[in-house]
C-alpha cells in the first residue's frame, strides 16, 4: 500500500436508530458523535436507519413504518375522498 493515501481505519459503533441495536466494528467513516462502549472505551458513533436487527431478510418479518401507501398520501395531499 502507498503511504498517506488511505483513510484511517478505526473501531466505530453503529447504532440502528429504529431499534437501538448497536455493534462495534471497524470502518473508515468518522463522526462527531461518540459513545462509551461496553469495554469502557469511547468510539465514534454512526447512526443507520436499518441493520441486521431490523432488516426483513435477517428478521423474517416485514415492518412498515411509513404512513400509508402512495394513493393514501396523494388523497390526503389534495384533500380528496377515497371512492369505493
Amino acid at each position: 500500500m502507498k503511504p498517506s493515501i488511505h483513510p484511517d481505519y478505526q473501531k466505530v459503533v453503529f447504532m440502528d436508530t429504529n431499534s437501538g441495536f448497536t455493534f462495534l466494528t471497524g470502518s473508515t467513516k468518522t463522526s462527531n458523535e461518540t459513545i462509551e462502549w461496553e469495554d469502557g472505551n469511547t468510539y465514534p458513533l454512526l447512526k443507520v436507519e436499518i441493520s441486521s436487527d431490523t432488516h426483513p431478510f435477517y428478521t423474517g418479518v416485514q415492518k412498515f413504518t411509513d404512513k400509508g401507501g402512495r394513493v393514501d398520501r396523494f388523497l390526503e395531499k389534495y384533500k380528496m375522498k377515497k371512492s369505493e
